[in-house]
């Protein structure tokens, strides 16, 4: 008997070596890139067979759950402060980029067709503009007709950056709704339904007719959803897509020592899509051997993630970037840069 329980005991030691080393890393929070990293860990597994398992729960939850040290990694398109980022003993770094974008459901209207500018977005979200044929928005679309039906508005329900990045764009462009509601990641909205997630804006707006909601690109694309153009601080029309997030990327200003806190709202140039941003990664100082090992995956994502982001609508890092994020890994020894 006891050379029986003594045989369990050493296989069951022997089986639960390779389970620890195959440790599955877990992440949390923006829902803006969810798309691409589920991409990502799909093709690093097939690679490496290391499993990463990345929860879309919004932003505010991945900064919550990275605080509070209970996954291994967070996600967040609103970057921390980086006083904050230093007081929670944290790191934080741009992984990639992406664009927000005002979708509709307009019977009639096809994706594309509606125009509008960033002050008329922020009173259609105030809810100063009530119908789709108030004169603000016939006079930028002289060339289809608009229903006489009521705006449904349909934002985020959960704390989100994507929010942050769209409630950023408005306050830099209408003056109302800079004074009323603000830029953050959860908003005292004045009107319309709450959806979670990108997902759950995306759901909504797909469902009801007359209705306009904000969500990251990829997500248009895998919905089949119908966008709305926009007028640029340029003053041109310009309409979502990879070149227009990129043309709005170039020329920022990434600097490491702030733990690259930045954002990519109403750029300046021709081409520019105005409401961009970065989806950043946050990890805890302390755990540098996991950090090590969710660092590997990004790093694995900086060589061979590019064709993957771009299939997804998304803007990969510039090699400069992504070098100068290795040389900051470096900085905290949790990266070999050579």
């Amino acid at each position: 008997m006891k050379k029986v329980i003594l045989l369990l005991l050493s296989f069951l030691i022997g089986f639960s070596i390779p389970v620890y080393a195959q440790k599955t890393l877990n992440g949390a929070g923006a829902t803006f890139p969810f798309p691409v990293y589920q991409s990502w860990a799909y093709q690093y597994y097939k690679d490496k067979k290391i499993k990463v398992n990345y929860q879309s729960i919004g932003s505010g939850g991945g900064i919550r759950q990275i605080t509070s040290r209970t996954v291994d990694f967070g996600a967040s398109d609103d970057p921390m402060r980086p006083e904050d980022v230093e007081k929670e003993k944290l790191i934080q770094f741009p992984v990639i980029i992406g664009g927000v974008v005002p979708v509709v459901n307009l019977p009639g209207i096809k994706s594309g067709q509606l125009v509008l500018t960033g002050k008329v977005l922020g009173d259609i979200f105030l809810g100063k503009i009530k119908k789709w044929n108030d004169k603000a928005i016939a006079d930028l679309n002289k060339n289809i007709k608009l229903p006489d039906a009521e705006i449904t508005v349909v934002h985020r329900a959960d704390g989100s950056g994507t929010t942050a990045i769209f409630s950023g764009y408005l306050s830099a462009v209408n003056e109302n709704w800079k004074s009323k509601v603000g830029t953050g990641k959860a908003l005292n909205w004045p009107v319309g339904f709450g959806g979670k997630g990108n997902e759950g804006v995306a759901n909504f707006v797909n469902r009801m007719d007359n209705s306009i909601g904000y969500v990251e690109f990829a997500y248009v694309k895998q919905s089949k959803m119908n966008y709305a153009k926009l007028i640029n601080s340029a003053g041109k029309v310009v309409e979502p897509s990879v070149e227009s997030f990129k043309a709005a990327a170039d020329g920022i200003n990434w600097d490491p020592k702030k733990h690259f806190y930045n954002f990519i709202i109403n750029a300046s140039g021709d081409n520019a899509w105005p409401i961009a941003g970065a989806s950043f990664i946050l990890l805890a100082r302390e755990n540098t051997e996991i950090n090590k090992k969710v660092i590997d995956f990004f790093d694995w994502a900086f060589k061979h993630g590019d064709t993957l982001a771009q299939q997804l609508e998304y803007v990969p890092l510039p090699n400069n970037l992504k070098q100068t994020v290795r040389q900051y890994w470096t900085s905290y020894h949790m990266f070999d840069n050579k």
